[in-house]
């Protein structure tokens, strides 16, 4: 998966710091937008959603895996996108466990596609190591290294 991101031009390590967790989907949201795979409609949506029923979204401590429905309008195409942000964004005060740096915004155009998306970040992210390495990324040669380790 690694790989996926890399070659697909849907990896961002960014520098800006989002001062909540609503800019902080935003700014997970660029690389997608910039690849044409969602709207800002799909990116207000996702946000309404973690409005109405919590911090879902913040799957493990330190992972964040925003999302809305395939049915969005805002869905343009099928990919995942992922941003390292420079610290960690809180999504409960006073809740750690709801802390997230590592952002994999997923958009699919059917539920299927999106069932196969979750599945296989699912797995990378249980592979031994790989959160606690992600999450020490700074730019794109620590990103390739993690990927060389990984063999991903």
């Amino acid at each position: 998966m690694l790989r996926y991101f890399l070659e697909n031009g849907l990896v961002n390590i960014t520098d800006q710091h989002p001062k909540n967790w609503e800019e902080a989907i935003r700014v997970s949201a660029e690389v997608m937008k910039k690849n044409k795979l969602v709207t800002d409609q799909y990116v207000d949506q996702v946000i309404s959603d973690v409005k109405e029923y919590g911090p879902y979204i913040v799957i493990v401590p330190g992972v964040a895996m925003p999302h809305s429905s395939a049915e969005n309008s805002g869905v343009l195409g099928t990919g995942i996108g992922f941003t390292i942000m420079p610290e960690t964004v809180s999504f409960e005060d006073g809740n750690p466990e709801k802390d997230a740096k590592l952002f994999f915004m997923l958009a699919a155009k059917d539920h299927d596609a999106h069932v196969k998306n979750i599945a296989n970040l699912s797995d990378m992210l249980m592979e031994d190591g790989m959160v606690e390495d992600l999450m020490k990324v700074k730019n794109m040669d620590d990103y390739r290294d993690v990927m060389k380790k990984h063999n991903m």
